[in-house]
């Protein structure tokens, strides 16, 4: 990061991959009310290498391992309460003398039903983030790490 002091306010500017293009309206003050497009500071990034280097990782048992994983949980899981949300929906439509009938006092199964979606969503979300970070996250971010590693070697 490089702090910058201009005659009116002082800016904070971070190098990064997306100073390669300047936004329209990005850059610094020119002094005229206008701007000047960003400094890439003397970095030339090699973009053909660059997309070697994700292909590659793309290709890797590694990552391969890292979707298959994911797919295992997500695929399933999303079935499942896609129907579980679609036999409530069905239910509810088709038998209102069955979702009618009281369960306890004054609360009958539509209502229980309906509390056990809810109550669905927030295991299913539990059960998401205990799989990524048991299963995906560690695999995951040493891929990251590699793909980051392999790119600073692309930078001339």
């Amino acid at each position: 990061m490089e702090k910058e002091a201009g005659p009116v306010t002082a800016e904070a500017r971070l190098d990064g991959p997306w100073d390669d293009v300047p936004a329209p309206g990005g850059g610094e003050p020119d002094g005229a009310g206008g701007r000047v497009a960003p400094r890439t500071a003397g970095v030339e990034r090699t973009a053909p290498r660059e997309a070697e280097i994700y292909r590659e990782v793309h290709d890797s048992p590694a990552f391969r391992e890292v979707r298959r994983r994911y797919r295992r949980f997500v695929f399933p899981a999303a079935i499942g309460f896609l129907l579980w949300y679609l036999a409530y929906v069905v239910a509810a439509t088709t038998a209102p003398g069955l979702m009618a009938r009281p369960v306890a006092g004054a609360v009958n199964v539509a209502m229980a039903a309906g509390l056990g979606q809810f109550l669905t969503t927030f295991l299913l979300t539990w059960a998401y983030t205990r799989h990524a970070r048991l299963r995906r996250d560690k695999a995951a971010l040493e891929l990251r790490w590699d793909t980051q590693e392999m790119t600073r070697g692309a930078v001339r």
